[in-house]
């Protein structure tokens, strides 16, 4: 099977068995995506909404982030992975917003990255998620489930399976496409058990025919 064939069946399959795909972080402005973002690194989504209902209380704009200390930040967000550091990127990215971008979310990549705690992944994230752009995020489970697939050969890195998944996938697509891959990742495609029986792409999946020809 050609790569060709195997996105077009991925596509397939994703538009007829989930033709609806959000985040699944909870937020309302972009502002607040951001913040969700920023504390979902190595964090579960579940974990993070549990977090943001009561911070947003606290700092429902950016401006009132933006003028907060950092140790009423960490008290807020403690209870997720790296506290600290995230506490001062949450406090660095809402100055910035205010003082250099006017409280305006950016939808550019580039300077989306300028910010504080927002790297490639989270930039495009948000503009994707905010801005509908063609902008493929690519986090550990669209990275593991793109090689297992098939969709990429031996990636070495996000950048390099995004640039691959982008070249692929329709254009209008990809926003949708990053969230069929991050839910397929993490409901059904897991990293260590997997439910290959279970799964609706197995038929031309990699992996999976890998498995079996060691198997048979």
């Amino acid at each position: 099977m050609t790569k060709k064939e195997r996105y077009r069946k991925l596509i397939a399959y994703f538009q007829q068995h989930m033709p609806v795909a959000e985040t699944e972080l909870d937020y309302g402005a972009p502002y607040e995506l951001i913040v969700a973002v920023i504390l979902s690194a190595q964090c579960t989504d579940k974990r993070v909404n549990i977090i943001t209902e009561e911070f947003f209380k606290q700092f429902p704009t950016v401006e009132t982030l933006a003028e907060a200390d950092t140790e009423l930040i960490f008290e807020l967000i403690k209870s997720c992975s790296y506290p600290n550091n995230k506490a001062k990127h949450l406090s660095g990215m809402a100055k910035m917003l205010v003082n250099e971008f006017g409280s305006t979310v950016p939808d550019d990549v580039d300077e989306l990255q300028k910010l504080p705690g927002v790297g490639r992944k989270t930039a495009n994230v948000i503009a994707s998620v905010v801005y509908n752009k063609p902008a493929m995020a690519v986090d550990t489970h669209v990275f593991r489930v793109s090689e297992r697939i098939g969709l990429t050969t031996n990636s070495r890195n996000p950048l390099q399976t995004e640039k691959e998944l982008v070249a692929h996938i329709p254009e209008e697509l990809i926003p949708l496409a990053h969230h069929w891959l991050i839910l397929h990742g993490r409901y059904v495609c897991m990293a260590r058990k997997p439910k290959c029986a279970e799964c609706g792409l197995s038929g031309f999946c990699r992996y999976y025919a890998k498995n079996q020809r060691l198997t048979g």
